[in-house]
């Protein structure tokens, strides 16, 4: 068994590791799932406590190549992986089959199958505890490692500013053609295809949009989740609007706590950001009547 023990400790170690790159090439799904699953109250909380657990995963996974204090990184592995796992349980419980979110949106893992991987990862963690040698090093060089990684993701994760984002990139919408963001006045809309909200804020842009003349220039964004299609959306909400498909990542990025998002763009930079009341704002802000 002991001579399991180093082989063991390196596959421990690139598990912890890839798990936290797999959150952190794309943060804004883990977030978003940290909220879906109750475990933060808003999108800000959520972005905070992400970056927290991808920087201690990447923590974990660099400190187990090496000998120091093993033993006592393998209780604390048994404590975290403890607490994931009485998590997933109560999802298994409750009937949630979604992407756990333990390995992003690169792998996709139900809370039933992420609890036996987990399980594999403490048996792991338990032969280690058993058979490896720790040898000692300053807990303040260990600790301040810790700390350091993990503070270190809000400087290579930062936390995304909505009213930064190059919205002047996208210069091409389907029946539009060539576009100029960075003039004017615009509405830019994002939308999961299959998010019933979504398609309820289209329904009304819809509305608004053949009532008023003056109705501005609005653009959509569109993030294609399920098997609902543009022509789909468009025949459910009786809308069509110039659109423009985006990844997983970019809408995360720029809805809040859950979409539909809208952004009023004034000559290219972002005036107002709209999660809700869309009507008011627009009858406001365009001085429709």
């Amino acid at each position: 068994m002991k001579t399991l023990s180093r082989p063991l400790q390196i596959i421990l170690a690139i598990t912890f590791i890839f798990s936290a790159y797999t959150k952190a090439v794309g943060p804004g799904f883990f977030e978003i799932t940290l909220m879906d699953q109750g475990l933060a109250p808003n999108r800000a909380f959520a972005g905070h406590m992400a970056r927290f657990f991808i920087g201690l995963e990447f923590a974990l996974g660099l400190l187990m190549f090496f000998p120091f204090f093993i033993k006592q990184l393998m209780q604390f592995t048994f404590l975290l992986l403890g607490g994931f796992t009485v998590h997933l349980i109560y999802l298994w419980s409750i009937g949630d089959t979604e992407n756990c979110g333990c390995f992003g949106e690169m792998i996709s893992m139900t809370p039933e199958q992420s609890i036996l991987k987990n399980l594999v990862m403490l048996a792991v963690a338990f032969v280690i505890f058993k058979t490896a040698k720790s040898q000692k090093i300053s807990k303040i060089i260990v600790f301040g490692f810790i700390g350091a990684t993990i503070l270190s993701m809000w400087l290579f994760l930062p936390m995304p500013n909505h009213e930064d984002f190059p919205f002047d990139t996208f210069t091409h919408f389907e029946y539009k053609g060539r576009t100029d963001l960075s003039a004017g006045e615009n509405l830019i809309a994002v939308f999961n295809l299959d998010c019933e909200h979504c398609q309820e804020a289209a329904t009304t842009l819809g509305e608004l949009q053949r009532k008023f003349k003056d109705f501005p220039e609005l653009y959509v964004l569109f993030y294609q989740e399920g098997s609902t299609t543009v022509e789909g959306f468009e025949s459910i909400t009786q809308s069509t609007f110039p659109y423009a498909f985006i990844d997983v990542n970019t809408f995360f990025d720029l809805i809040g706590d859950s979409p539909p998002r809208i952004y009023y763009l004034n000559k290219g930079v972002v005036a107002e950001i709209w999660d809700a009341d869309f009507t008011e704002n627009i009858l406001k802000t365009f001085d429709l009547e």
